[in-house]
């Protein structure tokens, strides 16, 4: 049997996955982290993006986060989102929408446009679409 550590996944609205996973990848604030057991305590922010998580039985799930937090301990690593999502929950159509729109606000410079809240929307937005690149790559779409 192979060496697991349990997973948590949290979003603000709810528990997204809970289980034990042989290895979890994250877009850390830093840089991309894998995470397995025996891993060092660690505590980081997260950038919006996919999150694998590598189950014991060999299969794996891709999650969306917009960011938060990874905390690694000794027997578990918990990720506390500020939205998180199965990532075939995700909408294409919305997402692209959400790009165009922000990069529109953007380009479009004047003087009651909130410009960090564009950047913003833009990153969210461009995440959850190279999350959805990240499934159509596993599934080899």
């Amino acid at each position: 049997m192979a060496k697991t550590i349990q997973c948590e996944i949290v979003s603000a609205e709810t528990g997204i996955f809970s289980g034990a996973v042989e290895m979890l990848i994250a877009a850390g604030t830093e840089g991309e982290l894998g995470i397995c057991p025996g891993h060092s305590p660690l505590l980081t922010g997260l950038k919006p993006g996919p999150v694998r998580v590598k189950l014991s039985d060999g299969a794996e799930d891709i999650y969306y986060v917009s960011g938060g937090f990874l905390e690694v301990q000794p027997s578990a690593v918990t990720i506390l989102a500020d939205h998180a999502l199965r990532a075939h929950d995700l909408d294409e159509a919305a997402a692209l929408d959400a790009q165009n729109a922000a990069t529109q606000m953007m380009n479009n410079r004047t003087g009651d446009m909130d410009y960090s809240r564009a950047a913003v929307q833009l990153a969210e937005a461009a995440a959850q679409l190279r999350t959805l690149q990240s499934i159509r790559k596993k599934l080899g779409k």
